[in-house]
């Protein structure tokens, strides 16, 4: 039950860290809450729920291919590491949140979408972190998996839809320095990971 709570842990604390770090979902949904509304920037918050079914799947079958190589997943733990690294240190390094983005439709699901399909940001993430992740939670148990992803999908989707409704409600919320410095603060969090996944890493290669 221990490893279980981990996962579910490590979940929530990445999608957190992604649902609230500045990326083109996260200001595409601000966009729509100060053009349309509320409703419309949550309609973009809930768009990974549909376009990573696909995205994952797809990683998660080729990660497969490579599982039972220790050297081609210690290599991607490295990378995933050192991809930790990089958004560990934009998080520190955030002065202000500056996520202009024009919108004139209000196809809000749609956009949403077609955002994240074209964003780098969940290829990366299932390739190099939650990929490797999932097997590791599937050497528990398949629940184990679940937990994980649940945790994760839930606060990245939550966190956005959260933004959503107070940007709706107030535009001056972005400017709060508390928003600031959660994101500053989320960079160890990147950090810590970013040490799990290169001790993991080097213990597969010896």
């Amino acid at each position: 039950m221990v490893m279980l709570n981990e996962f579910l842990i490590s979940g929530i604390l990445m999608g957190f860290a992604s649902g609230i770090s500045p990326g083109p979902l996260l200001a595409m949904t601000i966009s729509e809450s100060l053009e349309h509304g509320s409703r419309a920037g949550i309609k973009v918050a809930v768009s990974p729920f549909i376009t990573d079914i696909l995205i994952v799947s797809i990683i998660l079958l080729f990660l497969l291919e490579f599982e039972n190589y220790d050297s081609v997943i210690a290599m991607i733990s490295i990378g995933g590491a050192f991809y930790l690294i990089y958004l560990g240190i934009s998080s520190l390094k955030t002065k202000n949140i500056n996520l202009e983005l024009e919108t004139k439709k209000t196809d809000s699901l749609k956009k949403g979408i077609i955002a994240n399909f074209l964003s780098p940001h969940p290829y990366l993430f299932w390739i190099a972190i939650g990929g490797p992740i999932i097997f590791k939670a599937q050497d528990t148990s398949i629940f184990s998996a679940m937990l994980f992803v649940a945790g994760f999908y839930g606060l990245l989707v939550g966190s956005k839809i959260i933004i959503a409704m107070l940007v709706g409600r107030s535009r001056t919320f972005l400017k709060n320095n508390y928003y600031l410095y959660t994101i500053r603060s989320l960079g160890l969090v990147y950090m810590v990971f970013a040490f799990y996944f290169l001790k993991q890493g080097l213990e597969l290669l010896n």
